[in-house]
């Protein structure tokens, strides 16, 4: 099985994840392929071969070497992302893409144009695999999965090319936040790890977001409409004005680089009571606490403008920024650096505006920057791959193998 054919394969999955289940694996459709790739990776004759009840699935490729070489790891998520559907996912291979617009689906008009989506012409003269405007790819993340199932296939195929101790991980969850909450890095047992999760090739991020999740209850006073006057709070009004006192140049769709924001990510309410939610984002440390305080900091102004206890906040932080976690052993950096360039590929190296597993690895033990794994437009419709990107990234991991082995 090619590395095209494998990840046609993986993306007739649903694998969608939901927030709202509590449960690891949040779906069952998850499990469904985990059991899948379980014995894809038993008929490879790979070995430690485990899935556990969460959904989590290692396995085992062994030195072909006698000197002592640190055991690496190689990660990726099973799920997708909960924004669009995964079902039924139809994709198609547009062959030497000629810079022109790819209509995905002429019943509904979705044209992948690159007049919207001008990174497309990055990739004139390639094999672009593309959706049909129905549905998400998938790419994020099985177009990583494929890549690494390729690569350990390949280094079997080829005994020339020396290795250590090489293990793969596969989760559930990545989407939602929690792909690494049951992740058992003592079991993984790796000195060190990457996940294959970025964009578009070249990517290797070692920063990202620290993050936070808020949820500010606002409560009103429901009087008839007719007889509100000096009565009534409308809890809607309240959250508006709550809103409102957030600055408006820092939001998502107002920042770029290391900036960080207040993302507005849902509302509910009545008069009586109404919700915001909000995602809270910054690279810097301190400005990201600072960010946590400001909240709090309204929440007490309103509190004192309307009355003790109308307004309350939940606040939890999600995650944390592993660089301080990957400096001090930034060799891992140059390896992946170092085994970009050899394969003819220019290292990108930027900071996450996002998260990822390899944070939260990070902060468990298992050192774990992100490398790309080739697809773009993830989440939506118009997400592609090109076949190129996939076939690099792939290359990355087996010369990443043979350079540990070297050193």
């Amino acid at each position: 099985m090619t590395l095209v054919d494998r990840f046609l394969k993986y993306v007739s999955f649903d694998t969608q994840s939901d927030e709202s289940t509590g449960l690891t694996p949040s779906t069952p459709k998850q499990m469904i392929f985990a059991e899948y790739l379980k014995k894809e990776l038993e008929s490879l004759g790979l070995e430690d071969i485990t899935l556990d009840e969460h959904g989590y699935l290692f396995a085992t490729l062994p030195a072909n070497i006698d000197k002592e070489v640190p055991t690496i790891g190689f990660i990726a998520h099973m799920d997708t992302s909960p924004d669009m559907t995964g079902k039924d996912v139809t994709p198609r291979i547009v062959e030497k893409y000629d810079g022109s617009d790819i209509v995905l689906c002429a019943e509904e008009n979705v044209i992948l144009s690159p007049s919207q989506f001008p990174e497309l012409l990055d990739h004139k003269g390639e094999d672009l695999i593309v959706t049909n405007g129905k549905t998400l790819l998938g790419a994020d993340d099985k177009a990583g999965i494929a890549e690494i199932v390729s690569a350990v296939v390949y280094l079997k195929e080829h005994p020339e090319i020396k290795h250590g101790k090489i293990r793969i991980g596969f989760n559930p969850d990545e989407e939602i936040g929690e792909g690494a909450h049951k992740f058992d890095v003592e079991k993984f047992g790796c000195e060190w790890g990457y996940t294959m999760d970025g964009g578009e090739v070249g990517e290797l991020e070692f920063e990202n977001f620290n993050a936070a999740a808020a949820k500010i209850t606002f409560k009103g006073r429901n009087v008839h409409p007719g007889y509100a006057k000096d009565k009534m709070i409308n809890s809607i009004y309240l959250a508006n004005q709550f809103i409102m006192m957030l600055p408006s140049q820092e939001r998502p769709e107002h920042t770029t680089g290391y900036e960080g924001f207040y993302h507005l990510i849902g509302i509910q309410g009545d008069v009586e009571q109404s919700t915001v939610s909000y995602i809270i984002r910054d690279h810097d440390r301190a400005k990201f606490e600072d960010r946590k305080k400001e909240m709090e900091r309204l929440v007490a102004q309103m509190n004192a403008e309307y009355g003790a206890g109308t307004v309350t906040l939940e606040l939890r932080d999600q995650y944390y920024n592993m660089r301080e976690k990957i400096e001090p052993v930034m060799h891992i950096i140059d390896t992946a650096f170092a085994a970009m360039e050899s394969v003819g590929v220019k290292p990108n190296v930027k900071p996450i505006r996002g998260g990822t597993d390899g944070a939260q690895l990070s902060f468990k033990g298992l050192p774990c920057p992100n490398i790309f794994a080739g697809g773009l437009n993830f989440h939506g419709r118009y997400e592609f791959v090109p076949i190129q990107n996939m076939e690099k990234a792939m290359k990355v991991i087996v010369k990443i193998a043979e350079l540990v082995a070297s050193k």
